[in-house]
């Protein structure tokens, strides 16, 4: 049976817009850096998705937020030393590492783009630190392309849900290439990784608050609250 994605869309999506009301905090970096146009600041979805990675979110918030303030361009990052990026992104995870990978990506943004982040997947990828799950979040929020952004979350609920059956983020995002109507491909990881913190965590997830428990087969769940 195919899902029914109207349904499930519209479910999690008044979930969250209840959510959002109760506790405003729960927005993204990309929703903090909105421009006029109603897209995201390119530079500043690329520098807080590559500090976000294996890292919490009320930690890449406050990261991100002190960095971009202090670098919010190519230009005024690149003047900076590696150690001072690494010290204005602590705790993140790894972040001597991210410190290096964003020195270097500023250097190439001004030496081959004018400063500016490119809006292809190709040139994203080529850069230092990027995967897809950062590319396809740059292409999503800040040039509104086409794009399946998919990390653990958008993972483990699409198979758990049983819409597909793959073993990694990779490999989900081409299965839901496939079966996804692409007017849900930019919502999709908005509206599950906060599901996936929430309510539908990897153990013993919130089943008995699940909105979309009637689309769900519940694959692989031992234990539920």
């Amino acid at each position: 049976m195919k899902p029914k994605w109207d349904e499930i869309f519209f479910a999690l999506e008044k979930w969250r817009d209840e959510l959002s009301d109760a506790d405003p905090s729960v927005n993204t970096v990309a929703e903090y850096y909105r421009l006029p146009s109603g897209l995201s600041d390119p530079w500043a979805v690329l520098v807080s998705t590559i500090i976000s990675l294996r890292t919490k979110d009320e930690v890449t918030l406050t990261a991100s937020k002190r960095l971009l303030d202090e670098a919010g361009c190519p230009a005024e990052l690149n003047a900076m030393s590696e150690k001072k990026i690494a010290k204005l992104i602590y705790p993140a995870g790894f972040y001597r590492n991210k410190s290096s990978s964003l020195k270097k990506i500023a250097a190439i943004l001004l030496e081959q783009y004018n400063g500016k982040v490119p809006s292809q997947m190709d040139l994203l990828l080529a850069l230092p630190g990027v995967g897809r799950k950062t590319a396809n979040l740059v292409l999503n929020e800040a040039f509104d392309l086409p794009a399946i952004c998919v990390d653990i979350h958008v993972h483990r609920i699409s198979n758990r849900c049983g819409w597909l059956s793959s073993k990694s983020p990779e490999e989900t995002e081409m299965k839901l290439r496939e079966i996804l109507p692409e007017k849900y491909w930019k919502r999709i990881n908005y509206l599950l990784v906060l599901y996936g913190q929430k309510l539908c965590r990897p153990v013993s997830p919130f089943c008995s608050l699940c909105v979309i428990k009637n689309r769900c087969k519940r694959c692989g769940i031992e234990k539920s609250r």
